[in-house]
């Protein structure tokens, strides 16, 4: 059969292999059947897509050529109701095991039975009388049961619940897309972020542009629009965990991540062109940085560590220098201070705010100082309120403001000093109530005082020489 003796090597290797693999062939089909066994028992406990870390942010299907977002259904116990149509019950009863009679053949038995057959012959009867018993039952239980079958009947508003609870994908109505657009850019804080750069523009010492001034604050809100649509898309798994952003359109689906998006470059794009082209370029600098401490330092600092919150206020102190930036195109120690004078308000007002919200904020994943550092939570609150009366003494040696605008500054600094220092000692919920909503009131009075105390312009102090008098003094 092999004539050279390569050919017999060769051919015993082939041999052996294929031995081999007769021999483990069964085992691997075994092995795969069992495999494939285990799987359709329990197919929870496999690897699947929806386990891919990447894939838990977002739930996006394309469908008809439009994209749609879904989420992941809660995990909640269903019961099972079953529909009049259905005949998932006939199928149940037909399921049940019937037992047929025994049909006993007349066998010609002689007159002279003896008592020895009258025993087997009275367990057949008796098995009989059994088996006609228990079909009468289940013709019973089937008779009984199309007569008041044991079916939960669901009421139209028990259904219309059912359905609320349920994630079902929901169509974007033209009419509802301004609420949805105003609660996606967070319009509260971003006029909010408008008035601070106002204040900023009113500040600065130069003559007052009114073109320039709406085109800055259009810029400034449509940065913020930017800046906090990005941030929802980001926290959309995170703020569906959360009882404060639970509603928001993301969270709910009522728009996609893609529209979403499209609205954020829809509002940055020419934000960010008007301060650069139209204001100067070191405004649209500034928006752009803001934009990005906050979509890419700040969002996801949120649950890294408790340094989020410094950054997140001086993403809060720039629109204030962006104001100032737009009247006067360049970058002064006024600036700086009403930056200031933002960054050191938002530890009170963020700190109370956080300190009420803790179990949220816990129940989110996000590392604030009321979550992981409740002590300094208290600690910085009451130490940037105190450093309000001192940044206010600073604005007159700045020849930002006169020095009147310290004393009549000092009561509310000093009131919400107070406020901090009794959160500092209780550290309770009412203390962080009172001391969050007295710094809602006390920014716009704080801004508005420094605004009727603005120092005035060092050309309309310094009147200029008319005309006619200056031949008079040559002459003279």
């Amino acid at each position: 059969m092999y004539k050279t003796p390569c050919s017999r090597l060769s051919g015993l290797v082939g041999l052996s292999v294929k031995q081999k693999l007769v021999q483990i062939l069964p085992r691997c089909n075994q092995t795969a059947r069992s495999l494939i066994q285990l799987h359709r028992r329990d197919p929870s406990n496999w690897l699947t897509y929806q386990h891919l870390s990447f894939l838990k942010r977002q739930y996006v299907a394309k469908n008809n050529s439009e994209l749609h977002q879904r989420a992941i259904p809660k995990q909640a116990p269903v019961l099972a109701i079953v529909d009049e149509r259905d005949d998932s019950l006939e199928r149940q009863l037909q399921r049940i095991p019937t037992i047929d009679p025994v049909v006993t053949e007349s066998i010609p038995q002689p007159e002279d039975v003896t008592s020895k057959a009258q025993p087997e012959l009275y367990n057949l009867n008796s098995a009989t009388e059994d088996a006609t018993a228990q079909k009468d039952s289940v013709s019973s239980t089937v008779v009984t049961s199309d007569e008041t079958p044991h079916v939960q009947m669901e009421t139209d508003q028990a259904r219309e619940a059912r359905l609320d609870r349920q994630w079902k994908q929901l169509k974007v109505d033209v009419s509802d897309l301004p609420d949805i657009y105003a609660r996606l850019a967070k319009i509260k804080l971003t006029a909010l972020v408008v008035t601070t750069a106002a204040a900023g523009y009113a500040m600065a010492p130069v003559p007052f542009d009114p073109v320039i001034f709406f085109v800055a604050c259009l810029g400034t809100g449509l940065a913020s629009c930017t800046a906090n649509s990005v941030n929802q898309y980001f926290e959309v798994p995170f703020d569906s965990n959360m009882n404060r952003t639970k509603n928001r359109p993301l969270v709910r689906g009522q728009i996609s991540p893609l529209h979403a998006v499209s609205f954020a470059l829809a509002c940055g794009v020419p934000g960010i062109a008007l301060l650069t082209l139209v204001v100067n370029p070191l405004t649209g600098f500034l928006g752009t940085l803001n934009i990005f401490l906050y979509t890419c330092c700040y969002t996801p600092l949120k649950r890294l560590s408790i340094a989020n919150t410094w950054v997140g206020a001086v993403v809060g102190a720039i629109p204030p220098v962006m104001g100032w930036t737009a009247a006067t195109g360049c970058l002064d120690l006024g600036a700086l201070l009403l930056g200031g004078f933002l960054y050191s308000w938002q530890f009170p007002h963020f700190n109370a705010l956080s300190w009420n919200l803790r179990e949220d904020y816990s129940r989110g994943g996000y590392r604030m100082m009321s979550v992981t550092h409740p002590g300094m939570c208290k600690r910085v609150a009451l130490r940037h309120s105190v450093g309000l009366i001192g940044l206010s003494t600073l604005a007159p040696v700045l020849d930002v403001t006169t020095w009147t605008f310290p004393v009549i500054s000092l009561p509310i600094n000093l009131y919400i000093s107070y406020l901090a220092f009794r959160f500092y000692q209780k550290g309770d919920r009412s203390s962080a109530r009172k001391l969050f909503f007295c710094s809602l009131w006390h920014l716009p009075m704080l801004l508005l005082l420094a605004l009727t105390c603005k120092k005035p312009r060092r050309d309309q102090e310094d009147p200029a020489i008319p005309p006619a008098s200056l031949p008079l003094a040559l002459q003279s």
